[in-house]
């Protein structure tokens, strides 16, 4: 099932079952693909899907860090709780050691040998963990690699 019908299906069944959460989540969530999809010009595939979940799970994270900063911490449950289910639409994250892999993998694929050639390792290792990995630590583990760490 592609995730755009996934995501059809949660908002009906939400809307029967009266989560008000998970339906503001959904209607959000739908609202940011078919923006993309105007932005794009063209439908979204289910890769173009997973960035757009992948964007939200970031966007919540960076909230719920501003929303600790400011001690308002009923905005925080509010944001964890969106996210949990945000997270739900993501395929199975890669543990760090299989991360790892990956990385070593990509820079012996690219010939990479120093910090300077992080981009191209980035681009090689991307198609891999797109959607399974947080962009942040990968970016972290090809730098501390490169960088001999």
């Amino acid at each position: 099932m592609a995730l755009k019908d996934q995501l059809d299906a949660d908002l009906k069944s939400s809307m029967r079952e009266k989560d008000t959460v998970k339906l503001s989540v959904v209607r959000m969530l739908k609202s940011a693909i078919k923006y993309r999809e105007i932005e794009a010009m063209k439908p979204l595939d289910d890769a173009g899907v997973l960035q757009v979940v992948s964007g939200e799970i970031k966007r919540h994270k960076d909230s719920i860090e501003q929303y600790r900063a400011g001690k308002r911490l009923d905005l925080v449950e509010k944001e964890e709780a969106e996210l949990v289910i945000l997270q739900a639409w993501l395929p199975a994250q890669l543990a760090e050691g299989e991360l790892k892999a990956l990385v070593e993998a990509a820079v012996v694929r690219t010939g990479a040998s120093g910090p300077r050639d992080m981009g191209a390792v980035m681009k090689a290792l991307l198609p891999d963990v797109q959607g399974k990995a947080d962009g942040k630590l990968v970016s972290e583990l090809v730098k501390a690699r490169l960088s001999g760490k």
